[in-house]
């Protein structure tokens, strides 16, 4: 198997010279050959394959060295994977961030290393972006703006987002799409599916066949930015009555399908704790209110926001009314979610919060997890079995849990392929978003904090009881539902004041003073 490998990786290496030599005389840029793009990547897949089918030879499985080996070539193989994203670019970029994105589903040798591509993405010259809107708006980049900055605010694997400001004086940011993505983008995700297939047919074990369908489902609406504009507009709608969430008008007279011209907003990221202590921002507050935010997406309306990292999500404090605000950015990939699916998980919610382990097993089930349940529990919640069982609200987060969590993806990675792939489609941009926000959490060191628990409760209360109400056939079981969510809204307020009270200072040490008294 290892000679085939060799063979692969011999003749990806040929296509890739002969080609460079053809592209020479044509003075082409190599990466518009798809030619190209697959012999790079069968040439990186084939040595990383070979790397991990040869390393572990004459070395006892279970053992410390086996270990330190281990991790030793993930590290390699995620650098390599890496180089080929950022020499591929584009979609493969994409995918690559969406792997960096995967904590407590990847080692931590991969997503700590393809985490940095969100920095690293590629960056269209002026000539470039001016032919772009030439050829959508019809007209020169002086006929619609006043100015127009060179330097892009943000380049991403798509697209890359300039300063402009309009003849009206209006300051607006303007995203303009990589030139070759759209024409590059279903040729790289048949290469990523052929090369995928080929790796579990070498390893049986390895199983990411979602991640190709998910890409393919995806990336077409995430290079239309009509329809990321129309996100946009239906978002802010929905969650008007959130004061603190801020979306940037779109300019549609602007705006086509590789062009989106909106509102200019600035910010910190949402990960940068010291921008908030040098603008005075509450990071408890922050993170509160982006949990009522996302809590109210998935469980109420079902339309949800799949990438919140922290580029994507600024906050600042507002110039007139002195407010903080959270400004949620790049709307291209919403997930709509069925109905009965949004209520299954509202319940696999409330019962991991209460503890209630029968109705954690049934509704898992119901998701499709099957035996598999106790694993599904732990990825969800990113805590050990151990404290789901005991109760993710009453048992903190530690260090060592984190480190025991890690240590077991690994060893459980061909349960999690299979769940991966047994769960519906729906759910794998949950998980995505779920592990981003817990990396937001992390960098702001409010992880599992009983707020966001609480605000969870409070939106699957919500959701249940209006579905109960819509199923309902009578005005009076219609008015016992409701009176039935107000007792429970209720209930969880109480409570809160109860966890406020207690984690008071004056509270501990009267708690403390009572104590030595008795």
């Amino acid at each position: 198997m290892a000679g085939r490998l060799l063979n692969v990786s011999s003749v990806a290496t040929a296509l890739v010279a002969t080609s460079g030599v053809y592209l020479y005389t044509k003075q082409l840029d190599p990466n518009d050959l798809s030619l190209v793009r697959f012999g790079r990547a069968a040439a990186a897949t084939a040595v990383i394959s070979y790397d991990y089918l040869t390393a572990f030879r004459n070395v006892e499985p279970g053992s410390d060295e086996y270990s330190a080996l281990k991790s030793k070539v993930h590290l390699r193989s995620a650098e390599r994977l890496r180089s080929l994203c950022c020499a591929n670019r584009g979609t493969f970029i994409k995918v690559g961030q969406h792997l960096g994105a995967l904590d407590y589903l990847l080692p931590g040798e991969y997503t700590s290393t393809l985490r940095v591509l969100h920095s690293r993405a590629p960056q269209s010259s002026m000539d470039q972006i001016q032919q772009v809107i030439r050829e959508d708006l019809g007209k020169e980049m002086s006929e619609l703006f006043v100015s127009f900055e060179e330097t892009p605010q943000g380049a991403a694997s798509l697209a890359q987002v300039h300063r402009a400001v309009l003849h009206d004086g209006r300051i607006v940011a303007v995203k303009v799409q990589h030139p070759k993505v759209q024409s590059q983008s279903s040729k790289d995700i048949l290469v990523m599916e052929v090369l995928v297939r080929a790796v579990h047919w070498l390893f049986p074990d390895f199983a990411f066949m979602w991640l190709v369908e998910e890409a393919k489902k995806n990336m077409p609406l995430e290079l239309d930015f009509l329809n990321e504009g129309r996100n946009a507009e239906k978002v802010a709608k929905m969650l008007a009555h959130f004061s603190f969430l801020k979306v940037p008008q779109i300019h549609w007279d602007l705006s086509t399908k590789r062009i989106l011209t909106m509102e200019f907003a600035e910010g910190g990221q949402v990960n940068d704790r010291d921008y908030m202590r040098r603008h005075g921002i509450n990071v408890n507050k922050i993170s509160e209110d982006l949990g009522k935010m996302y809590s109210e997406m998935i469980f109420v309306h079902g339309f949800v926001h799949c990438d919140p990292h922290p580029g994507n999500v600024l906050v600042r404090v507002c110039p007139h009314s002195k407010k903080t605000h959270i400004v949620l950015l790049d709307h291209g990939l919403y997930q709509e979610l069925q109905p009965g699916f949004r209520l299954d998980y509202c319940r696999l919610w409330q019962a991991l919060i209460t503890s209630d382990m029968p109705a954690v097993e049934r509704c898992s089930r119901r998701l499709g997890a099957g035996e598999l349940f106790p694993l599904f529990a732990c990825m969800l919640t990113a805590r050990s079995w151990n404290s789901v069982n005991t109760g993710i609200t009453s048992t903190p987060v530690t260090q060592s849990e984190d480190v025991e969590i890690r240590t077991n993806v690994s060893q459980y990675l061909p349960q999690i392929s299979e769940l991966l792939n047994r769960v519906p489609r729906q759910m794998l941009l949950l998980l995505k978003t779920n592990d981003l926000l817990r990396g937001i959490e992390a960098a702001l060191q409010t992880r599992a904090a009983s707020s966001s628990f609480l605000n969870m409760s409070r939106c699957c209360v919500r959701a249940l009881a209006r579905h109960r109400r819509s199923k309902a056939s009578s005005r009076t079981r219609r008015l016992r539902i409701s009176v039935g969510e107000v007792l429970g809204l209720w209930r969880l307020g109480l409570y809160e004041v109860y966890l406020q009270v207690k984690g008071h200072p004056m509270a501990r040490w009267l708690w403390a003073l009572l104590g030595c008294l008795g």
